[in-house]
């Protein structure tokens, strides 16, 4: 692929939007339609028992409860991309969230299980985060909103 090209570089089909170029080195970005569909989604838990569907619904709600909380997305999509553990001074430097939120941002994500910490018994104190297996499964979603947001945008639809 050249610098700059308009062919369809999108898994899905949709056409390149009118003016618009991929980037260098962009390549196939998988389209929103990979993976699980409404309908796939909706057997699958349609095919749970009632007592499994409630702790599945459960798990979800505060998983959704953890994601709304201030610059937690931001904290897990650091690490979706890092691929390597973080320090708490790199995390406060690169997502410029308060101190104190971002202490409790990755204690919540360290309670839930999706990041690991590490305390080292160094001078002057190390902390290193990584992600956990959990939060590993989660990070495909963050390449979903990106491929998302490489396709739409955030503005008014014309009705």
């Amino acid at each position: 692929m050249d610098e700059e090209s308009t062919e369809d570089w999108r898994s899905n089909g949709a056409d390149v939007r009118k003016g618009e170029t991929t980037p260098k080195g962009v390549g196939t970005v998988p389209g929103l339609d990979a993976g699980r569909t409404r309908e796939t989604a909706s057997a699958l838990r349609d095919r749970l028992k009632p007592r499994e569907r409630e702790r599945v619904e459960r798990t979800v709600a505060e998983l959704l409860d953890l994601f709304g909380r201030a610059h937690a997305m931001a904290v897990l999509s650091a690490f979706a991309f890092a691929g390597e553990p973080l320090r708490f001074s790199a995390l406060e430097d690169r997502l410029e969230v308060p101190a104190n939120t971002l202490s409790e941002r990755l204690r919540e994500l360290v309670e839930a299980g999706l990041l690991r910490r590490e305390a080292y018994d160094e001078v002057p104190p190390r902390v290193e985060y990584e992600p956990t297996e959990k939060g590993h499964a989660v990070f495909p979603a963050f390449g979903h909103l990106h491929a998302w947001a490489i396709e739409h945008d955030l503005e008014p639809v014309d009705q």
